[in-house]
Protein backbone atom coordinates (compact mmCIF):
# COMPACT_ATOMS: atom_id res chain seq x y z
CA UNK A 1 0.00 0.00 0.00
CA UNK A 2 2.10 3.19 -1.31
CA UNK A 3 1.56 6.37 0.64
CA UNK A 4 -0.93 7.94 -1.20
CA UNK A 5 -3.15 5.31 -0.64
CA UNK A 6 -2.53 5.53 3.05
CA UNK A 7 -2.87 8.85 3.11
CA UNK A 8 -6.71 8.89 1.56
CA UNK A 9 -7.19 6.41 4.29
CA UNK A 10 -5.95 8.35 6.76
CA UNK A 11 -7.72 11.88 5.62
CA UNK A 12 -10.69 9.29 5.89
CA UNK A 13 -10.76 8.73 9.34
CA UNK A 14 -10.20 12.29 10.41
CA UNK A 15 -13.16 12.89 8.10
CA UNK A 16 -15.27 10.55 8.85
CA UNK A 17 -14.49 11.20 13.07
CA UNK A 18 -15.51 15.47 12.51
CA UNK A 19 -18.52 14.23 10.65
CA UNK A 20 -19.35 11.48 13.44
CA UNK A 21 -18.80 14.21 16.39
CA UNK A 22 -20.96 16.86 14.34
CA UNK A 23 -23.59 14.67 14.23
CA UNK A 24 -23.34 13.23 17.84
CA UNK A 25 -22.93 16.27 19.61
CA UNK A 26 -26.00 17.68 17.51
CA UNK A 27 -28.06 15.08 19.04
CA UNK A 28 -27.01 16.32 22.50
CA UNK A 29 -27.14 19.45 21.73
CA UNK A 30 -30.88 18.93 20.72
CA UNK A 31 -31.65 17.14 23.74
CA UNK A 32 -30.86 19.82 25.77
CA UNK A 33 -32.82 22.19 23.64
CA UNK A 34 -35.72 19.91 24.13
CA UNK A 35 -35.32 20.07 27.83
CA UNK A 36 -34.61 23.84 27.61
CA UNK A 37 -38.49 24.54 26.07
CA UNK A 38 -37.86 24.14 22.62
CA UNK A 39 -40.76 22.06 22.62
CA UNK A 40 -40.85 21.35 18.56
CA UNK A 41 -37.84 19.21 19.10
CA UNK A 42 -38.66 15.21 19.52
CA UNK A 43 -37.77 12.15 18.02
CA UNK A 44 -39.39 12.94 14.91
CA UNK A 45 -37.63 15.75 14.62
CA UNK A 46 -34.38 14.62 15.02
CA UNK A 47 -34.74 11.85 12.35
CA UNK A 48 -36.04 14.71 9.97
CA UNK A 49 -32.82 16.57 10.73
CA UNK A 50 -30.56 13.59 10.62
CA UNK A 51 -32.60 12.90 7.02
CA UNK A 52 -31.46 16.06 5.76
CA UNK A 53 -27.87 15.41 6.00
CA UNK A 54 -28.57 12.11 3.55
CA UNK A 55 -30.62 13.72 1.47
CA UNK A 56 -27.91 16.11 0.77
CA UNK A 57 -25.65 13.12 0.28
CA UNK A 58 -28.26 11.54 -1.84
CA UNK A 59 -28.45 14.36 -4.62
CA UNK A 60 -24.99 15.81 -4.84
CA UNK A 61 -23.28 12.63 -4.76
CA UNK A 62 -23.19 11.68 -8.78
CA UNK A 63 -22.58 15.02 -9.45
CA UNK A 64 -19.73 15.00 -7.41
CA UNK A 65 -18.94 11.56 -8.69
CA UNK A 66 -19.37 12.57 -12.47
CA UNK A 67 -17.22 15.64 -11.70
CA UNK A 68 -14.01 14.04 -9.79
CA UNK A 69 -13.86 11.58 -13.26
CA UNK A 70 -13.88 14.65 -15.16
CA UNK A 71 -11.57 16.82 -13.17
CA UNK A 72 -9.64 13.87 -10.69
CA UNK A 73 -10.25 12.19 -7.82
CA UNK A 74 -7.62 13.90 -5.94
CA UNK A 75 -8.85 17.19 -6.79
CA UNK A 76 -12.44 16.83 -5.82
CA UNK A 77 -11.65 15.27 -2.21
CA UNK A 78 -10.65 19.10 -1.35
CA UNK A 79 -13.82 20.23 -1.29
CA UNK A 80 -15.33 17.84 1.47
CA UNK A 81 -13.67 19.49 4.43
CA UNK A 82 -14.47 23.14 3.12
CA UNK A 83 -18.06 22.37 3.27
CA UNK A 84 -17.48 20.70 6.53
CA UNK A 85 -15.64 23.70 8.13
CA UNK A 86 -18.50 26.04 6.62
CA UNK A 87 -21.31 23.14 8.17
CA UNK A 88 -19.23 23.68 11.49
CA UNK A 89 -18.98 26.87 12.28
CA UNK A 90 -22.76 27.66 11.14
CA UNK A 91 -23.86 25.14 13.39
CA UNK A 92 -22.29 26.74 16.91
CA UNK A 93 -24.00 29.98 16.59
CA UNK A 94 -27.77 28.74 16.13
CA UNK A 95 -30.50 27.49 18.14
CA UNK A 96 -33.18 27.67 15.24
CA UNK A 97 -33.81 23.99 13.78
CA UNK A 98 -34.46 25.04 10.23
CA UNK A 99 -30.99 26.75 10.34
CA UNK A 100 -29.62 23.52 11.87
CA UNK A 101 -31.47 21.54 9.00
CA UNK A 102 -29.06 24.00 6.75
CA UNK A 103 -26.51 22.52 7.93
CA UNK A 104 -27.13 19.30 7.90
CA UNK A 105 -27.71 19.82 4.17
CA UNK A 106 -23.68 21.28 4.09
CA UNK A 107 -22.65 18.12 6.18
CA UNK A 108 -23.87 16.01 3.66
CA UNK A 109 -22.51 17.67 0.76
CA UNK A 110 -19.13 17.31 2.29
CA UNK A 111 -19.78 13.32 2.53
CA UNK A 112 -20.99 13.19 -1.26
CA UNK A 113 -17.73 15.30 -2.38
CA UNK A 114 -15.51 13.11 -0.37
CA UNK A 115 -16.77 9.46 -0.56
CA UNK A 116 -17.05 9.09 -4.66
CA UNK A 117 -13.85 10.73 -5.01
CA UNK A 118 -12.19 8.92 -2.20
CA UNK A 119 -13.75 5.26 -3.38
CA UNK A 120 -13.03 6.47 -7.56
CA UNK A 121 -9.44 6.68 -5.93
CA UNK A 122 -9.10 3.62 -4.38
CA UNK A 123 -10.76 1.68 -6.75
CA UNK A 124 -8.12 3.14 -9.51
CA UNK A 125 -5.17 2.28 -7.14
CA UNK A 126 -6.29 -1.37 -6.45
CA UNK A 127 -7.27 -1.83 -10.74
CA UNK A 128 -4.92 -4.65 -10.89
CA UNK A 129 -4.80 -5.98 -7.32
CA UNK A 130 -7.00 -8.43 -5.83
CA UNK A 131 -6.09 -8.73 -2.52
CA UNK A 132 -4.64 -5.01 -2.29
CA UNK A 133 -8.75 -4.22 -2.88
CA UNK A 134 -9.89 -6.14 -0.56
CA UNK A 135 -7.58 -5.15 2.27
CA UNK A 136 -8.28 -1.35 0.96
CA UNK A 137 -12.22 -1.93 1.18
CA UNK A 138 -11.69 -3.33 4.63
CA UNK A 139 -10.13 -0.23 5.60
CA UNK A 140 -11.77 2.07 4.33
CA UNK A 141 -15.00 1.53 5.91
CA UNK A 142 -12.96 0.40 9.00
CA UNK A 143 -11.36 4.23 8.52
CA UNK A 144 -15.28 5.45 7.82
CA UNK A 145 -16.56 3.34 10.98
CA UNK A 146 -13.94 4.10 13.59
CA UNK A 147 -14.30 7.94 12.74
CA UNK A 148 -17.61 7.57 13.09
CA UNK A 149 -17.26 5.75 16.50
CA UNK A 150 -14.46 7.45 17.62
CA UNK A 151 -16.86 10.77 17.14
CA UNK A 152 -19.86 9.25 18.83
CA UNK A 153 -17.51 8.25 21.76
CA UNK A 154 -15.71 11.53 22.14
CA UNK A 155 -19.07 13.32 21.54
CA UNK A 156 -20.73 13.47 25.07
CA UNK A 157 -17.72 14.35 27.11
CA UNK A 158 -16.53 17.06 24.45
CA UNK A 159 -19.94 18.82 24.28
CA UNK A 160 -20.55 18.04 28.12
CA UNK A 161 -17.66 20.55 28.91
CA UNK A 162 -17.85 22.66 25.88
CA UNK A 163 -21.52 23.16 25.10
CA UNK A 164 -22.36 24.32 21.72
CA UNK A 165 -18.37 25.92 21.31
CA UNK A 166 -17.03 21.69 20.62
CA UNK A 167 -18.77 22.81 17.23
CA UNK A 168 -15.85 25.19 16.56
CA UNK A 169 -13.01 22.69 18.07
CA UNK A 170 -14.37 20.39 15.52
CA UNK A 171 -14.14 22.96 12.57
CA UNK A 172 -9.80 22.13 13.30
CA UNK A 173 -10.47 18.20 12.58
CA UNK A 174 -11.50 19.43 9.19
CA UNK A 175 -8.76 21.68 8.29
CA UNK A 176 -6.29 18.83 9.65
CA UNK A 177 -8.27 16.33 6.92
CA UNK A 178 -8.37 18.78 4.16
CA UNK A 179 -4.38 19.17 4.95
CA UNK A 180 -3.79 15.40 4.48
CA UNK A 181 -5.31 15.48 1.27
CA UNK A 182 -3.42 18.44 0.15
CA UNK A 183 -0.19 17.20 1.31
CA UNK A 184 -0.20 13.76 1.43
CA UNK A 185 -1.73 12.27 -1.87
CA UNK A 186 -0.78 12.29 -5.59
CA UNK A 187 -2.29 11.88 -8.38
CA UNK A 188 -1.03 8.70 -10.06
CA UNK A 189 -0.53 8.61 -14.10
CA UNK A 190 -3.61 6.19 -14.35
CA UNK A 191 -5.99 8.67 -13.07
CA UNK A 192 -4.57 11.38 -15.78
CA UNK A 193 -4.98 8.48 -18.35
CA UNK A 194 -8.50 7.71 -16.47
CA UNK A 195 -9.56 11.53 -16.63
CA UNK A 196 -8.88 11.65 -20.25
CA UNK A 197 -11.45 8.73 -21.33
CA UNK A 198 -14.57 8.84 -22.40
CA UNK A 199 -17.29 9.87 -19.07
CA UNK A 200 -20.90 9.42 -18.79
CA UNK A 201 -22.83 12.29 -18.45
CA UNK A 202 -25.16 13.62 -15.53
CA UNK A 203 -28.02 13.21 -18.30
CA UNK A 204 -27.04 9.56 -19.07
CA UNK A 205 -26.22 8.97 -15.32
CA UNK A 206 -29.85 7.05 -14.47
CA UNK A 207 -29.02 4.83 -17.64
CA UNK A 208 -25.39 3.75 -16.49
CA UNK A 209 -26.51 3.04 -13.09
CA UNK A 210 -29.86 0.86 -14.47
CA UNK A 211 -27.58 -1.18 -16.81
CA UNK A 212 -25.03 -2.18 -14.64
CA UNK A 213 -24.32 -4.78 -12.44
CA UNK A 214 -24.46 -2.77 -9.41
CA UNK A 215 -28.28 -2.66 -9.70
CA UNK A 216 -28.30 -6.07 -8.07
CA UNK A 217 -26.45 -5.09 -4.86
CA UNK A 218 -28.76 -2.08 -4.39
CA UNK A 219 -31.68 -3.26 -2.45
CA UNK A 220 -29.98 -5.30 0.07
CA UNK A 221 -27.01 -2.72 0.60
CA UNK A 222 -30.12 -0.04 0.84
CA UNK A 223 -31.84 -2.23 4.01
CA UNK A 224 -28.20 -2.71 5.62
CA UNK A 225 -27.80 1.23 5.67
CA UNK A 226 -30.94 1.32 6.82
CA UNK A 227 -30.81 -0.93 9.13
CA UNK A 228 -27.47 0.82 11.01
CA UNK A 229 -28.76 4.22 10.21
CA UNK A 230 -32.14 3.74 12.44
CA UNK A 231 -28.96 3.63 15.21
CA UNK A 232 -27.23 6.49 14.52
CA UNK A 233 -30.23 8.80 14.37
CA UNK A 234 -31.91 8.10 17.27
CA UNK A 235 -29.36 5.90 20.08
CA UNK A 236 -27.62 8.41 21.49
CA UNK A 237 -30.86 10.90 21.47
CA UNK A 238 -32.61 8.03 23.36
CA UNK A 239 -29.82 7.20 25.51
CA UNK A 240 -29.43 10.75 27.12
CA UNK A 241 -32.35 11.20 28.42
CA UNK A 242 -35.25 9.27 30.42
CA UNK A 243 -38.16 8.23 29.01
CA UNK A 244 -41.10 7.93 31.57
CA UNK A 245 -43.65 6.92 28.79
CA UNK A 246 -41.50 3.23 28.74
CA UNK A 247 -40.78 2.18 32.24
CA UNK A 248 -40.10 -1.25 31.40
CA UNK A 249 -37.65 -0.30 29.58
CA UNK A 250 -34.36 -0.36 31.03
CA UNK A 251 -32.42 1.07 27.98
CA UNK A 252 -34.49 4.33 28.55
CA UNK A 253 -33.67 5.61 32.02
CA UNK A 254 -31.40 8.42 30.64
CA UNK A 255 -27.92 7.05 30.80
CA UNK A 256 -24.77 9.66 31.78
CA UNK A 257 -22.12 11.21 29.50
CA UNK A 258 -19.85 8.95 30.81
CA UNK A 259 -22.17 5.40 30.79
CA UNK A 260 -22.80 6.30 27.02
CA UNK A 261 -19.05 6.81 26.08
CA UNK A 262 -18.01 3.74 27.48
CA UNK A 263 -21.00 1.68 25.85
CA UNK A 264 -19.78 3.18 22.68
CA UNK A 265 -16.13 2.60 23.68
CA UNK A 266 -17.25 -1.32 23.44
CA UNK A 267 -19.55 -0.86 20.37
CA UNK A 268 -16.17 0.41 18.47
CA UNK A 269 -14.08 -2.08 19.66
CA UNK A 270 -16.07 -5.12 18.58
CA UNK A 271 -17.32 -3.51 14.97
CA UNK A 272 -14.01 -2.25 14.19
CA UNK A 273 -12.05 -5.60 15.16
CA UNK A 274 -14.80 -7.26 13.32
CA UNK A 275 -14.41 -5.37 10.04
CA UNK A 276 -10.55 -5.87 9.61
CA UNK A 277 -11.41 -9.79 10.76
CA UNK A 278 -13.39 -9.98 7.51
CA UNK A 279 -11.92 -7.98 5.56
CA UNK A 280 -8.99 -10.25 5.46
CA UNK A 281 -11.24 -13.45 4.57
CA UNK A 282 -12.24 -11.92 1.28
CA UNK A 283 -9.74 -15.07 0.26
CA UNK A 284 -11.74 -17.73 2.24
CA UNK A 285 -15.41 -16.56 2.12
CA UNK A 286 -17.60 -15.26 -0.97
CA UNK A 287 -18.28 -11.89 -0.54
CA UNK A 288 -22.44 -12.12 -0.35
CA UNK A 289 -21.29 -15.44 1.53
CA UNK A 290 -20.33 -12.18 4.37
CA UNK A 291 -23.15 -10.06 3.78
CA UNK A 292 -25.54 -13.24 4.30
CA UNK A 293 -23.56 -14.04 8.04
CA UNK A 294 -23.95 -10.26 8.56
CA UNK A 295 -27.67 -9.53 8.17
CA UNK A 296 -27.73 -13.07 10.65
CA UNK A 297 -25.25 -11.85 13.15
CA UNK A 298 -27.58 -8.43 12.62
CA UNK A 299 -30.82 -10.12 13.59
CA UNK A 300 -28.68 -11.98 16.57
CA UNK A 301 -28.22 -9.18 17.73
CA UNK A 302 -31.91 -7.86 17.73
CA UNK A 303 -33.30 -10.51 19.74
CA UNK A 304 -30.43 -10.41 22.48
CA UNK A 305 -30.49 -6.97 22.53
CA UNK A 306 -34.44 -6.86 23.49
CA UNK A 307 -33.62 -9.27 26.16
CA UNK A 308 -31.01 -6.97 28.06
CA UNK A 309 -33.63 -3.83 27.30
CA UNK A 310 -36.54 -6.12 29.66
CA UNK A 311 -34.42 -8.23 32.00
CA UNK A 312 -31.57 -6.31 33.04
CA UNK A 313 -33.56 -3.65 34.98
CA UNK A 314 -35.30 -6.37 36.98
CA UNK A 315 -32.04 -8.26 37.22
CA UNK A 316 -32.31 -7.43 41.27
CA UNK A 317 -30.52 -10.55 43.06
CA UNK A 318 -31.96 -12.78 41.00
CA UNK A 319 -28.67 -15.66 39.63
CA UNK A 320 -30.84 -16.85 36.93
CA UNK A 321 -31.92 -13.33 35.46
CA UNK A 322 -28.47 -11.92 35.36
CA UNK A 323 -27.09 -15.07 33.96
CA UNK A 324 -29.74 -14.27 31.26
CA UNK A 325 -28.65 -10.82 30.83
CA UNK A 326 -24.82 -11.81 30.72
CA UNK A 327 -25.57 -14.35 27.82
CA UNK A 328 -27.79 -11.77 25.81
CA UNK A 329 -25.20 -9.51 26.18
CA UNK A 330 -22.43 -12.00 24.96
CA UNK A 331 -24.71 -12.79 21.76
CA UNK A 332 -25.16 -9.13 21.51
CA UNK A 333 -21.27 -8.47 20.67
CA UNK A 334 -20.94 -11.55 18.66
CA UNK A 335 -23.79 -10.53 16.78
CA UNK A 336 -22.49 -7.25 16.01
CA UNK A 337 -19.11 -8.48 15.30
CA UNK A 338 -19.90 -10.46 12.27
CA UNK A 339 -22.22 -7.30 11.12
CA UNK A 340 -19.52 -5.73 10.69
CA UNK A 341 -18.05 -7.67 8.26
CA UNK A 342 -21.13 -6.85 5.68
CA UNK A 343 -19.94 -3.16 4.83
CA UNK A 344 -16.59 -3.80 3.03
CA UNK A 345 -18.01 -6.82 1.51
CA UNK A 346 -20.47 -4.39 -0.45
CA UNK A 347 -17.68 -2.14 -1.07
CA UNK A 348 -15.59 -4.68 -2.68
CA UNK A 349 -18.34 -5.74 -4.85
CA UNK A 350 -18.81 -2.37 -5.95
CA UNK A 351 -15.25 -1.53 -6.98
CA UNK A 352 -15.25 -4.62 -8.70
CA UNK A 353 -18.45 -3.60 -10.78
CA UNK A 354 -16.28 -0.01 -11.56
CA UNK A 355 -14.19 -2.63 -13.77
CA UNK A 356 -16.41 -2.22 -16.07
CA UNK A 357 -16.31 1.24 -16.54
CA UNK A 358 -12.81 2.64 -16.28
CA UNK A 359 -14.05 6.43 -17.44
CA UNK A 360 -16.62 6.31 -14.22
CA UNK A 361 -14.82 4.73 -11.66
CA UNK A 362 -16.16 8.22 -9.48
CA UNK A 363 -19.46 7.72 -10.55
CA UNK A 364 -19.58 4.00 -10.49
CA UNK A 365 -17.99 4.20 -6.45
CA UNK A 366 -20.38 7.51 -5.99
CA UNK A 367 -23.41 4.86 -5.53
CA UNK A 368 -21.98 4.05 -2.54
CA UNK A 369 -23.07 7.44 -1.30
CA UNK A 370 -26.78 7.00 -3.13
CA UNK A 371 -27.39 3.69 -1.79
CA UNK A 372 -25.99 4.71 1.44
CA UNK A 373 -28.00 7.88 1.60
CA UNK A 374 -30.79 6.09 0.59
CA UNK A 375 -30.81 3.66 3.89
CA UNK A 376 -30.09 6.07 6.34
CA UNK A 377 -32.81 8.16 5.44
CA UNK A 378 -34.79 5.62 5.03
CA UNK A 379 -33.24 4.39 8.70
CA UNK A 380 -33.69 7.71 9.77
CA UNK A 381 -37.65 8.37 9.42
CA UNK A 382 -37.99 4.86 10.29
CA UNK A 383 -36.11 5.07 13.50
CA UNK A 384 -38.25 8.24 14.46
CA UNK A 385 -41.21 6.28 14.00
CA UNK A 386 -40.39 3.46 16.12
CA UNK A 387 -38.94 5.44 18.49
CA UNK A 388 -42.10 7.44 19.48
CA UNK A 389 -44.32 4.22 18.93
CA UNK A 390 -42.44 1.47 20.94
CA UNK A 391 -39.23 3.53 22.30
CA UNK A 392 -35.78 1.07 22.41
CA UNK A 393 -38.24 -1.47 21.64
CA UNK A 394 -39.39 -0.32 18.80
CA UNK A 395 -35.93 0.51 17.15
CA UNK A 396 -34.98 -3.19 17.66
CA UNK A 397 -37.79 -3.82 16.02
CA UNK A 398 -37.09 -1.98 13.15
CA UNK A 399 -33.68 -3.17 13.33
CA UNK A 400 -34.88 -6.71 12.78
CA UNK A 401 -37.57 -5.82 9.98
CA UNK A 402 -35.27 -4.20 7.97
CA UNK A 403 -32.40 -6.99 7.73
CA UNK A 404 -35.35 -9.49 7.01
CA UNK A 405 -35.73 -7.56 4.09
CA UNK A 406 -32.00 -7.41 2.89
CA UNK A 407 -32.30 -11.31 2.83
CA UNK A 408 -34.80 -11.37 -0.04
CA UNK A 409 -32.53 -9.41 -2.85
CA UNK A 410 -29.18 -11.18 -1.16
CA UNK A 411 -30.76 -14.35 -2.85
CA UNK A 412 -30.46 -13.07 -6.49
CA UNK A 413 -27.41 -11.43 -6.20
CA UNK A 414 -25.66 -14.83 -4.78
CA UNK A 415 -26.83 -16.21 -7.57
CA UNK A 416 -25.19 -13.96 -10.16
CA UNK A 417 -21.81 -13.08 -7.99
CA UNK A 418 -19.71 -14.87 -10.16
CA UNK A 419 -20.23 -12.75 -13.06
CA UNK A 420 -18.83 -9.67 -10.59
CA UNK A 421 -15.41 -10.86 -9.98
CA UNK A 422 -12.20 -9.04 -12.45
CA UNK A 423 -11.53 -10.25 -15.77
CA UNK A 424 -15.29 -11.98 -16.21
CA UNK A 425 -17.35 -10.71 -19.19
CA UNK A 426 -20.15 -8.00 -18.54
CA UNK A 427 -23.25 -10.02 -18.99
CA UNK A 428 -25.75 -8.85 -16.40
CA UNK A 429 -26.09 -5.29 -17.97
CA UNK A 430 -25.97 -2.85 -21.03
CA UNK A 431 -22.55 -1.92 -19.90
CA UNK A 432 -21.22 1.72 -19.41
CA UNK A 433 -23.54 3.92 -22.17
Amino acid sequence: MDRSLRAVLFGTFALRFATGLTGAMLNFYLARLAVGGHGEINAIAVGVLNAAFYLSELLLSPLFGILSDRIGHHRVMLYGPVFGIVAVLLTASTTNVVALGGTRLLQGASTAASIPSILGFIALATARNEALRGKASARFEGATLAGLGLGFIVAPELFNALGPTAFLLNAGVYVAAFLVYLLGVRESDDEATARSATHTTLRRYAELVRHSHVLLLAPTWIAVNASIGLWFSQSLFQLAKSNPAFPDQWLLQGFSANQITYGAIAIAIVFGFGIYWWGNRFDRFRRTSIILFGIGGGLALVAAGLVVNHAAGGAGSSILVACLVLLATFVLGAGLFVLAGATPAAVGLLADVSERFPGDRGAIMGLYSVFLGVGQISGSLIGGVAANWRGMDGLLLGTGALLLLALIPLAKLRGLEHHLGPGTPSVLGGGAP
